[in-house]
């Protein structure tokens, strides 16, 4: 199909590119050890061929066909010219004090100290996860997106570097993953032109009261999650060609025994939900840290729209979005150009390396992509905001106007929105207890 051409014909480039010009190695900010490593494994899906019929089928006596050594060898190929390219997600099985538990992700985690560097990391969890092998010789290393500090969202915290890793498959035939039920629930393979579909971008809908009201208790969560109600963030609905599930995980088959009232509870207070029922079957949404990952590299394929179709956090009441719409006006407006523009190219010597769009976030958790030459040090120049952003380290930088500056004014905005509810809600029963008097001294 046209689509699927146009993409293959600029994902050769791409991948070209990506490997010719790595990006830079992060090293670890003061006083954050971890380190993790994920990744992006691509195949191209044959085009459909019927099956011929019983009397009609031939033994195939050709030879095997020898491995393609490089990407141009490998795109030269006439079934690869004519068919699907698709990315391989996991959704992560669900477990208890995990931040990512049931999140779409890419495959991949933390590196261990016997692994050789970050890539083998990669390698060796994409094994263990869904027994893919990316050292066999029928996968070729395709270079790596840029690597990223993660920090926490509202804090200070610095959590790990993020190793994305490209890797890409040249048979015809890939092995069918096997999903590890200790860490993963299903993955799935989707089409890039899915991927870049605006029929399928989205909202993800976050709870964030328990976190803003940690220390609250339920009561104080519940009340602030009808004030604040949740967290709307950028998000593509995946639309898998083939999917393999860990058909032993908890609930994969639902469980009796949860009533009205334990749902009610779960829903209102926040408490995590015990029924894990056919949560195989939920849509598949890919948000926060990985779409922000992929974003750049979907970015550079037709119709090259991935960052200008991101969109900036905001909340369900209408009221607050109108709060949240005010107060970060100015500085989206200052942004309008960079999102318009997207990932934007700088040059060193002949190559071209992608300039990361910044937009590697989730409601709890931001991934930084440091650029060559800055400091990894989460101490910012202003000392303002998130740290772990690199404020003034590079003027050509945009998280310090995209991000860093939206949480802060964000958080200017939810303090004036609980001003005017309160001051709302006091006019409201103040006026009510008035009319209540003055109809009981009439009686």
């Amino acid at each position: 199909m046209a689509e699927s051409q146009a993409i293959l014909a600029q994902l050769q480039p791409v991948l070209n590119n990506l490997q010719g010009l790595p990006y830079p190695h992060v090293d670890n900010p003061e006083g954050c050890k971890k380190r993790a490593s994920v990744a992006i494994i691509i195949r191209v899906r044959t085009a459909f061929q019927p099956v011929p019929a019983p009397n009609e089928s031939l033994v195939d006596l050709q030879q095997d066909e020898p491995q393609p050594d490089s990407i141009d060898d490998f795109f030269a190929q006439e079934w690869v010219q004519n068919g699907d390219p698709e990315v391989l997600f996991i959704k992560r099985a669900g477990r208890a004090g995990d931040r990512w538990s049931g999140h779409i992700a890419l495959p991949g985690g933390k590196r261990d100290p016997e692994d050789e560097d970050d890539r083998a990391a990669a390698i060796r969890e994409t094994r263990e996860e869904v027994g893919l092998d990316l050292s066999s010789r029928d996968v070729l290393q395709a270079g790596n997106l840029p690597e990223r500090i993660v920090a926490t969202t509202f804090g200070r915290v610095p959590l790990m570097v993020l190793c994305p890793f490209v890797f890409l498959y040249t048979s015809k035939t890939t092995p069918q993953p096997r999903p590890s039920p200790d860490e993963v629930a299903s993955c799935h393979w989707v089409p890039l032109r899915a991927l870049l579909s605006p029929k399928l971008r989205t909202r993800e809908y976050v709870d964030t009261a328990s976190r803003m009201a940690k220390q609250g208790g339920p009561v104080l969560q519940f009340v602030l999650r009808c004030l604040v109600g949740k967290m709307m963030l950028s998000a593509v609905k995946l639309v898998p060609s083939e999917s393999h599930f860990a058909s032993s995980v908890p609930g994969f088959i639902p469980s009796e025994g949860e009533s009205a009232f334990t749902g009610l509870a779960e829903g209102a207070f926040g408490i995590p939900s015990s029924n894990q029922g056919l949560a195989h079957l939920q849509p598949l949404m890919l948000w926060g840290l990985t779409l922000g990952v992929l974003a750049d590299f979907l970015d550079m394929l037709p119709p090259y729209n991935a960052v200008r179709l991101w969109e900036y956090p905001t909340f369900t009441p209408l009221d607050l979005r109108v709060f949240v719409w005010l107060f970060t006006r100015s500085m989206r407006k200052n942004n309008a150009h960079d999102m318009n523009t997207g990932t934007w190219p700088y040059n060193k010597g002949k190559k071209t390396r992608r300039r990361a769009s910044q937009t590697a976030m989730d409601a709890t958790s931001y991934a930084r992509a440091v650029t060559e030459g800055e400091p990894t040090s989460m101490k910012s120049k202003n000392g303002a905001g998130i740290e772990g952003l690199g404020i003034g380290s590079n003027p050509q930088d945009s998280i310090g106007r995209l991000l860093e500056g939206y949480y802060h004014n964000l958080n200017v905005a939810i303090v004036a929105f609980l001003v005017y509810r309160t001051a709302v809600g006091s006019a409201i029963a103040y006026y009510g207890f008035k009319l209540w008097r003055k109809y009981q001294s009439r009686l």
